[in-house]
């Protein structure tokens, strides 16, 4: 067993390696990603391509969608991998405690020199007492012989206090890879579901434009036989010649948002760009129950998966913590080696040894000192961001609430609005067949119908995706969004 005096102390897993490893894991699922459309900003908008495009529709659901999605999101993907990556990193930890063991073998023809190594003609004439007859002449000085040895290495680390700290952060930061990927799940299903329900709008919207369109037509052909006939004037079928064009207009650019809500979808769940598809579900609409914002932030505070990979950071900090305090303790060491040989087959003779080494640092107060100041700073803001973390969770519960509980109502208003606009239509179309009015009342209550259908539609897509926006609030987005939808 030996002492020795070490400048530097290397740490089997140091600080350093589970820093980078963090900083991979907490970067991943950011709560709230921007609303540029492409996957250079935001890698949820982006997938990797299941399958080549194909002549036939495909038929898509919101659960095939979000399926779709959970397999080949691109932002899943790298979440995933960041896992892989740290399950890796805390294998690397896991060797510091297992034993080391290295067999080597070789067998081989050797040449010499003896005069390069020092055995010369002077060197045999130092040794000629051992020989009564005198040196034996013709002694060659380049000589051969086979050789033939194995050895036999073991080694293992008995106890290392940055060892120990190492494993233990490895294990937090392991667990924290995988609350990331599943905020990264639930990133997917938000995304996948809202892009899905936004399609489903514009189609409404496209339904909508395709129905106005026909009333339209019909009109401009009614007062265009009343004007060929007579009974009205030129600028009453002007007026509806106008509408109709302008409709032609708004359908086709509500045509236009449908294709590119559809491409959208399609890239955030793996279908290529050009394959046709048709959404198979309507627009879900249903009342949620009522939960009080302290009901929530309690379900948010259990499954709420960046809050738990926040709590393992805090304890991933508290291992790189306690391996900086941990260079203080002594590492035992014990390594072992057998090895046997045989010179031209002459027998083999075996040697071994055994070697406890006992590293003690000394005189580095100061530099273990300062990296457990820095380790315990770090810690410090952890700590900070935890308690940062709380009070978001209860903000952004309790702003969901406010959001669903607005968007409800909106809903219940601009139903209101809707039959009230159906109605006013029915009554001027009434009075415009009596010859009562001209049709300009008419296109103006046609305008205001095809407002209040737009009202509804949109009015709708939010209601869903602040039920969404309260579901991922809570962390049961994934489990729970067919129930927030009420589908």
């Amino acid at each position: 067993m030996t002492v020795e005096r070490k400048k530097h102390l290397v740490l089997p897993w140091g600080a350093s390696t589970i820093l980078c490893a963090a900083a991979l894991i907490f970067s991943t699922g950011v709560w709230g990603q921007a609303g540029n459309p492409t996957s250079a900003t935001n890698p949820f908008f982006g997938s990797v391509t299941a399958q080549p495009r194909t002549d036939e529709t495909l038929k898509l659901s919101l659960d095939d969608a979000v399926s779709r999605g959970l397999k080949n999101n691109l932002g899943l993907k790298e979440a995933e991998n960041d896992e892989h990556t740290v399950h890796a990193d805390k294998n690397e930890a896991l060797q510091q405690f297992l034993p080391t063991i290295t067999l080597t073998a070789d067998t081989g023809i050797y040449q010499h020199d003896l005069a390069a190594q020092g055995f010369g003609p002077g060197a045999f004439k130092k040794f000629s007492s051992a020989f009564p007859g005198g040196i034996p002449t013709g002694i060659s000085l380049i000589t051969k012989d086979d050789l033939t040895q194995a050895q036999l290495h073991y080694s293992q680390t008995l106890f290392s206090g940055p060892a120990i700290a190492g494993w233990k952060a490895a294990g937090s930061a392991e667990r924290a890879a995988h609350f990331a990927k599943m905020t990264a799940r639930g990133e997917v299903v938000q995304q996948v579901a809202t892009a899905y329900l936004h399609a489903i709008a514009a189609s409404s919207e496209v339904d909508n434009a395709k129905s106005r369109l026909s009333q339209d037509q019909l009109l401009l052909n009614q007062v265009h036989d009343a004007h060929q006939a007579g009974v009205v004037s030129n600028i009453d079928e002007l007026r509806a010649r106008v509408q109709f064009q302008a409709q032609q207009q708004a359908l086709l650019y509500v045509q236009n948002a449908l294709e590119k809500d559809l491409i959208l979808l399609k890239r955030e769940i793996g279908v290529d760009p050009g394959q046709k598809i048709a959404l198979t579900d309507p627009a879900p609409y249903s009342e949620l129950a009522e939960q009080t914002p302290e009901e929530l932030r309690a379900i948010a505070y259990k499954n709420r998966q960046d809050y738990q990979t926040m709590q393992n950071k805090l304890v991933t900090y508290k291992g790189i913590h306690n391996i900086a305090r941990a260079q203080r303790l002594p590492t035992l060491v014990f390594n072992s080696y057998y090895g046997t040989a045989t010179v031209n087959g002459a027998g083999t003779h075996g040697n071994f040894a055994a070697i406890g080494t006992l590293y003690i640092p000394l005189f580095r107060e100061a530099g273990i000192r300062g990296q457990s100041d820095a380790t315990a700073a770090q810690l410090a803001g952890v700590n900070a961001e935890l308690a940062d973390l709380r009070n978001h969770i209860d903000v952004q519960v309790r702003s969901a609430l406010l959001d669903v509980h607005a968007s409800a109502k909106l809903v219940e208003v601009s139903k209101s609005n809707l039959e009230l606009a159906t109605r006013a239509l029915s009554d001027e179309t009434d009075r415009v067949n009596a010859g009562v009015d001209d049709n300009l009342p008419l296109v103006t209550a046609q305008a205001t119908l095809a407002a209040a259908e737009n009202n509804l539609v949109e009015s709708l897509f939010q209601y869903n995706v602040s039920k969404l926006a309260l579901a991922r609030a809570t962390g049961v987005l994934e489990l729970q969004y067919r129930n927030f939808l009420g589908r």
